[in-house]
């Protein structure tokens, strides 16, 4: 999970990913993420890893709002069941999701990473 840490503390502050939340969870839950080095970050993870991940990273909790959610309405102590609320109500499962995920994978390129293929 570090490296897939390392990979949303960069985005973040790159704010490439504002408005695409819905896809970024996708893309860390579904695809591998790797540097052009080929170095291997993220091969995918669980809803409970993204959400603790969102967690730790203290991934701002007002961007829930793109997903048509109020943060209001959110667990307000667990951040971890807050953010595991967000991302079921985010459909990452779906084809919206994917078809998202495919428009923001150029913008991530550009900031050095290789996103690839689905979590088998």
């Amino acid at each position: 999970m570090d490296g897939a840490r390392e990979f949303l503390e960069q985005i973040r502050t790159s704010q490439v990913v504002k408005g695409n939340l819905q896809a970024l969870m996708h893309i860390l839950i579904g695809r591998t993420i790797s540097r052009e080095d080929g170095t291997v970050l993220s091969r995918g993870m669980s809803w409970r890893q993204l959400a603790d991940l969102f967690r730790l990273v203290r991934w701002d909790k007002e961007s829930v709002r793109e997903l048509g959610l109020d943060p209001d309405n959110l667990p307000p102590r667990d951040r971890q069941r807050y953010w595991y609320v967000a991302i079921q109500a985010a459909h990452v499962d779906q084809s919206v999701a994917s078809t998202a995920a495919d428009t923001l994978i150029p913008k991530l390129s550009k900031l050095g990473f290789v996103v690839s293929g689905s979590k088998p």
